[in-house]
Formats: C-alpha cells, structure tokens, sequence
C-alpha cells in the first residue's frame, strides 16, 4: 500500500542501513546487482523538493517547459488501452473523489500531485538509478529490490510509496544528488512513518481477482 501522508519523525540511519542490506538480496540476473541508490534527508531532501516543485510550477505557468523535462525510458506506454486506462482513471478520481478534488479543480489537483515532490512529507526520500549500459531486465531486478524495501520497512513500522513522479525531473535530481553521467533516474520513494489521521492514507486501490489475469494450462 502506498503512504501519500507522513509524519515528521526521523527514522535512524542505523534503520535505513538494515533496510538497504536486506534489500541488496534480491534476486538479479546473473547477480549483477544493478542498483544504486541515493538517500536524502533534511536540507539536502528540502533543497531537492524546492527545485522540483519550482519546474512544476513553471510548467504549470507555460506549458511549452513540459519539453525540456523528459523521462528517460517510458514508464507508461505510449497509448492507453483498455482495461489499462480504465483502471488508471478509476485510481486517479477514487483518490481525488476521497480528497473532495472534482475534475474542473486544477489547482487542487496541482497542490496534490506537488505533494509527490514534497515526498508526502517523508523525512527520507530515495532515488534508484540504474547505469544506461544495462538492460531492461535490471528493470525486472530493480523492481525486487524496491519491493524488499519496501516489505522490511513495514517490519520497522515503516511505509513508503514508490514515485514514478520524479522520473521526468531527471535532469534537475542527478545533479542534485550526484550521479553519474552514466546513471539514469529509474524512480524515487518517500519512506517513514505514516500519519495513521490522514484521510489520503485511508485509500485503497482495487484489485482485479486472479482468476482475471491467470490462466491454467494442464
């Protein structure tokens, strides 16, 4: 379940240590292990979230910028197609519907998605990038590995939520935290403790039964 509220208690750096390192036995193909990861907190996690929500921002006031801000690999595809943009859609306006944002609320829908930028107020934000020689197996990798990440932090009394949001401030966030000229942004994670009041943390997404996606071969 993703955690879109926060609070602002610290979580301790010998926690986030014991997280990475359960997560560094994901499975990987042929173990290559092709994951890299950035941590940020405090000023250099708020000087992040301000630099990307000024783009948003100025996107928002010209939308000619949404050029200069390209993911690097296509996250989602190109063309919608049923059931997927039903199910997209049917996320999309059961969050907002929750929230109280109707669909001609710009301003409120742009406040919200910024939160993503905010990392819903998490005291530790995550970035995953990936060397571009690799290929898109380490993607399959990569995945395992967050969702070990994921998995031992609810162990701690953690959440986190996985942000694709971030993938197309690439340019902005490498710099920021360091990478490589060889590194591309695969996503980022917002992680801490739930603010268990929030009413955005009451959400739950559908799920289709397996028998929609399962077929049996006897």
């Amino acid at each position: 379940m993703s955690t879109r509220a926060f609070l602002p208690k610290a979580v301790p750096r010998s926690t986030l240590e014991h997280l990475l390192e359960i997560a560094s036995r994901a499975p990987s193909g042929t173990n290559t292990q092709p994951w890299k990861v950035y941590v940020l907190q405090g000023a250099s996690r708020d000087s992040l979230a301000d630099k990307v929500c000024a783009a948003h921002d100025a996107i928002r006031a010209n939308p000619e910028l949404a050029a200069e801000y390209r993911e690097e690999y296509d996250y989602y595809p190109e063309k919608w197609v049923s059931p997927y943009i039903d199910r997209r859609r049917e996320n999309g306006w059961g969050l907002y519907g929750l929230l109280g944002i109707g669909k001609g609320d710009k301003d409120k829908m742009h406040a919200q998605h910024q939160r993503n930028y905010r990392f819903f107020d998490a005291p530790v934000g995550l970035m995953f990038t990936l060397d571009r020689v690799m290929g898109r197996g380490s993607l399959v990798d990569y995945g395992m590995f967050m969702q070990n990440i994921m998995v031992a932090a609810r162990g701690h009394g953690l959440h986190t939520c996985p942000q694709a949001a971030w993938n197309g401030f690439a340019k902005i966030i490498l710099p920021h935290v360091g990478a490589g000229d060889d590194e591309m942004l695969v996503c980022g994670m917002a992680l801490g403790y739930a603010d268990e009041t929030a009413l955005v943390n009451t959400f739950r997404t559908p799920r289709v039964s397996q028998q929609a996606f399962t077929t049996w071969l006897e």
